[in-house]
């Protein structure tokens, strides 16, 4: 398939990468220089607008820009008759989501959003494990994810509220909000708060949310902005056993997945660990799924009814204000 890309910045050149030898044809960026240079790294053609990759001959649009601009582009690609992927969060608020939604039922084009850490070799197998039993019926997750920010981070547009759509909550914290909901089902939402207790900005830097689910199962997850040393964890408890995922390569750590399984006699687990070196193929497994279900006309992994309802849950938070 011809791939077309909006959005030529770090996320932009990872999907390009992740294409898996379908050939991307055409790349915009505002900035001219950005576009240029994944260009000539794809072998691509460049442009400034974003209407002419909607507008182009190409069977699937990537958008990959800053929050403001990704539900208007994702809105105009699936009203072209693309299938096509659109990077997390897909907008800035649930409400922005909908006309997508009634687009792609309408035309019937497949929509993906990108939430790649779904696709992670651990939490894969995580998943694998527990649709197998092996955790018995799940009682709860804990998720932490977070980094310590950089010197004028302040500046940038994850921090203006108008651009982004909030802070840390809709940066890092709607991944693990994906994650709980893909392991535990669909959530509501029994506290939440959006906290700005380091950086001097309009929103969030910190956010604490506990969710609960439709059989009393538990999610309790922090994203921050001012953890020191970045991290990811992410535990899955069930009444037999627990998996902790911990680690997303790069800066994160090494990617671990660890199974404690209890035994009849209780006391000390017995454990078993793997470990996922680099590269991460993420990006990759991600771009599949889309074609796969491109393919077999079935609904890709991270619908946009799955965005929908993540988003929903920060709109209520953002709703209680931030303190």
């Amino acid at each position: 398939m011809k791939v077309g890309i909006v959005g030529c910045g770090l996320i932009g050149r990872k999907r390009a990468a992740g294409a898996c030898g379908h050939e991307v044809t055409l790349v915009a960026d505002i900035d001219r220089s950005r576009a240029r240079a994944l260009a000539e790294e794809t072998g691509a053609e460049a442009t400034s607008d974003w209407r002419d990759v909607v507008n182009d001959d190409v069977d699937v649009v990537i958008v990959a820009t800053q929050h403001d601009s990704l539900a208007e582009i994702g809105l105009a690609a699936v009203e072209a008759g693309k299938h096509t992927l659109i990077e997390k969060p897909a907008g800035r608020c649930a409400a922005e989501l909908l006309p997508i939604k009634e687009a792609s039922e309408r035309r019937g084009n497949k929509v993906k959003i990108g939430y790649n850490h779904r696709f992670h070799p651990a939490l894969l197998q995580a998943r694998a494990l527990v649709d197998e039993g092996a955790l018995g019926s799940l009682l709860c997750v804990r998720g932490r994810y977070g980094h310590g920010g950089r010197i004028g981070m302040e500046k940038e547009w994850r921090c203006q509220k108008h651009l982004s759509g909030g802070g840390e909550l809709i940066d890092q914290g709607v991944h693990l909000i994906d994650l709980a909901r893909w392991f535990l089902g669909e959530l509501r939402l029994d506290y939440g708060a959006a906290l700005t207790s380091y950086w001097p900005i309009a929103v969030e830097d910190n956010c604490f949310l506990a969710l609960r689910g439709g059989g009393g199962e538990m999610a309790w997850l922090h994203a921050s902005w001012s953890e020191w040393k970045n991290m990811f964890s992410f535990e899955i408890y069930g009444r037999d056993g627990k998996l902790t995922i911990d680690g997303l390569g790069g800066s994160y750590g090494l990617e671990r997945l660890t199974f404690h399984r209890m035994l009849p006699q209780m006391g000390p687990p017995e454990t078993k660990i793997w470990e996922f070196p680099p590269p991460d193929r993420s990006w990759e497994l991600e771009f599949r799924d889309l074609i796969r279900a491109i393919e077999d006309d079935c609904t890709p992994m991270v619908s946009v009814a799955d965005a929908y309802a993540t988003l929903t849950l920060v709109d209520e938070i953002y709703q209680r204000g931030v303190r």
